[in-house]
């Protein structure tokens, strides 16, 4: 059994508050390194819960692995307000620079689970000349019904204190902002529109959707409009909205495969 991979806590100043991002590689820079995998995290998540899965890709993949908390989740700052409409385009455009700056990387694959996954459409389509491929998992690309019908019984678990103290594990006293960014910006007529098309009509790296069959959160159509005409999409067999907690190993060879044969 090998060791594990040495792991790197930072933060990095936004202008408008800290980012906490942890590092799974030998060295703390990357400049000598492989390009690395950065991962965006879904509308609940943080650096923790991503749990065992950046170990395994790292493992996987043989690169570096990024993770970091979005400013308002895990143990980053709290974000200042309220989302704005363009918060998943705004992760590439103006988070992915801070990474790259303070870990000396130039190139890099982007791969997020589910709002993570279209953040990581759009940071590909935003650094077309520098992101070398794009994961998603359990990602969504429209709004459709069966996104909506999951997100309202989630919101029902967490009207339930204890519901809402076990993700405060994770958030400490942002929890509450979290879930209400989630269900309010999701539920909101003002996003009943919003899609990936124009995000991946720009891409221009191979591209890999990962979906499982039982989603409670998206149908099989959405990894099959991500994956399009050129790209890759695989639906994994009874499995639900976490693809890389769920069927972690499957997940992880599934990504070292695809980024194995392509760069």
């Amino acid at each position: 059994m090998t060791d594990p991979v040495p792991t790197h806590d930072l933060r990095i100043e936004t202008g408008r508050g800290a980012l906490f991002v942890r590092l799974w590689w030998h060295e703390p820079s990357l400049r000598d390194a492989p390009p690395p995998v950065v991962l965006f995290h879904d509308s609940l998540g943080a650096v923790e819960l991503w749990r065992s899965f950046p170990q395994a890709l790292c493992e996987a993949t043989g690169r570096p692995v990024i993770a970091y908390d979005r400013l308002g989740f895990g143990r980053s700052d709290a974000f200042p307000g309220a989302l704005p409409a363009d918060f998943i385009a705004a992760e590439g455009r103006d988070t992915l620079p801070l990474l790259r700056d303070a870990l000396g990387f130039t190139q890099f694959i982007a791969c997020g689970h589910s709002v993570g996954g279209g953040m990581a459409v759009e940071t590909a389509a935003n650094h077309r000349a520098t992101c070398l491929a794009v994961i998603t998992m359990g990602a969504q690309a429209f709004i459709e019904e069966h996104t909506l019908a999951g997100i309202r019984a989630a919101q029902a678990v967490f009207e339930r204190p204890q519901d809402l103290a076990r993700l405060a594990r994770y958030h400490g006293d942002k929890a509450r902002w979290v879930v209400d960014a989630w269900i309010g910006t999701w539920l909101s007529p003002a996003f009943a529109g919003w899609t990936l098309d124009d995000a991946l009509a720009g891409v221009a790296c191979p591209l890999l959707a990962i979906h499982g069959e039982a989603d409670e959160f998206g149908s099989p159509e959405h990894p099959r409009r991500i994956a399009g005409a050129q790209g890759r999409f695989v639906l994994l067999p009874a499995i639900g909205h976490n693809p890389h907690r769920e069927a972690e190993a499957e997940a992880a060879g599934l990504i070292g495969s695809f980024l194995a044969e392509r760069l």
